[in-house]
């Protein structure tokens, strides 16, 4: 009994200590200011993250690999993210959702309970980086991903996410990621078998987004990687993804649908603004405007001006803007275009729906930082060391 009662002490000691560090952590990044530093992250909303100091790297215009297939949440729920814009399914987990959220890092965004980095917190409370891991990835809100073509579940696995969501005032992101012919059959590929089924799995999942706010990330690299489709695909595919953008907006007008502008290194604004008008993103009837770096690495800045020129180009609504995935591009882009886990990186700007930047809705963690690329672990399995590396720039 004794024994029993020492460990009990000592678990909350190390909970007090942990809360210390916290603290810490967070007066420190108020003054430096600088985003994530050695394990500190900014607490402002749009403040100088590490993404914008030092110089900017440039890199030739290449068509990257897509996200590894993401990893499924539990109940058989959502997938967690891809790769650098490829996807790995993961098996459902039996643990119980996450109960509390920190105020601080919500941002207004929701933190959805269930997801790998949570599991290995739970599970690895005695382990050295567990703190800054928590305090400085698994708390703070990312996106929910569905990548499995599964239309039997979909709907309540969706609706799972954004009910909690609305119970906390909060808005959730999910990205629908199904499309037929996803990453041309490459590491990612899968979803429905054909665009019928699309049509109507999508009908399935804007049946679980509810009736309040909710972000939709519309099919990661459907349109940047589009060119791999010969000429009578690509116009199917542009006619699914407008009937795809017009299905989410009628199931719920509160939606916030966003459709896929690639990335400042892939295509040009023009090229990629062209794209989007076929597929229905110039419209108000199916768009609220895109989504850029997707599970990649490109500076904050240059993915601001990037994603404002394609908006320009693209003509439409004035109210059409972007949202842009923060999460890995703390240093900015690796060098010689390498993408799976590449050495160095950090994370980014914390997830936040006030950007102080025109026609920016928001900074996003779409991309789950830790989860691997298929270098460092398993694709699409959170990778401890990692995710640590990505903490402190490792």
């Amino acid at each position: 009994m004794q024994g029993v009662r020492a460990q009990r002490r000592a678990e909350r000691a190390e909970r007090r200590r942990a809360r210390v560090r916290h603290g810490m952590a967070a007066a420190a990044s108020a003054v430096v200011v600088i985003g994530t530093v050695t394990g500190l992250l900014a607490a402002t909303d749009d403040g100088g993250a590490a993404d914008e100091a030092g110089p900017k790297e440039t890199q030739a215009t290449t068509m990257e690999p897509l996200p590894a297939v993401p990893t499924a949440s539990p109940s058989a729920s959502a997938s967690t993210s891809p790769k650098p814009s490829k996807s790995a399914s993961k098996k459902p987990s039996s643990k119980a959702p996450r109960k509390s959220q920190s105020k601080s890092s919500s941002n207004g965004l929701y933190l959805y309970g269930q997801s790998q980095v949570l599991d290995w917190v739970r599970e690895n409370r005695d382990d050295p980086r567990r703190a800054q891991i928590e305090t400085q990835i698994a708390d703070r809100p990312a996106a929910v991903w569905f990548a499995d073509y599964s239309p039997d579940t979909i709907t309540s696995r969706v609706r799972d996410v954004t009910s909690g969501g609305a119970a906390r005032g909060q808005v959730p992101t999910v990205v629908a990621y199904a499309i037929p012919d996803r990453d041309c059959g490459g590491h990612s590929q899968g979803g429905a078998p054909d665009l019928g089924a699309y049509d109507a799995w999508i009908e399935k999942f804007a049946a679980g987004l509810g009736s309040s706010e909710v972000i939709v990330i519309l099919e990661p690299d459907s349109l940047a990687q589009i060119d791999c489709l010969d000429g009578g695909q690509r116009g199917a595919r542009y006619a699914s993804l407008a009937r795809a953008g017009r299905t989410l907006k009628a199931a719920n007008p509160r939606a916030r649908v966003y459709f896929d502008a690639g990335h400042s290194g892939w295509h040009s604004a023009t090229k990629q603004a062209s794209a989007l008008r076929q597929a229905g993103a110039a419209s108000a009837a199916s768009s609220d405007g895109i989504f850029t770096n997707v599970s990649n690495f490109h500076r904050t800045d240059d993915e601001v001006a990037y994603a404002q020129s394609v908006l320009s180009a693209m003509g439409g609504p004035s109210g059409l803007g972007a949202v842009i995935d923060t999460s890995r591009n703390g240093n900015g882009p690796p060098p010689a275009g390498e993408w799976c886990d590449p050495a160095g990186r950090k994370l980014g700007r914390p997830p936040t729906l006030t950007t102080g930047r025109s026609r920016i809705d928001a900074f996003l963690w779409i991309k789950l930082p830790g989860e691997s690329d298929g270098c460092k672990g398993q694709p699409g399995t959170f990778t401890p060391g990692y995710a640590y590396d990505l903490v402190t720039g490792g």
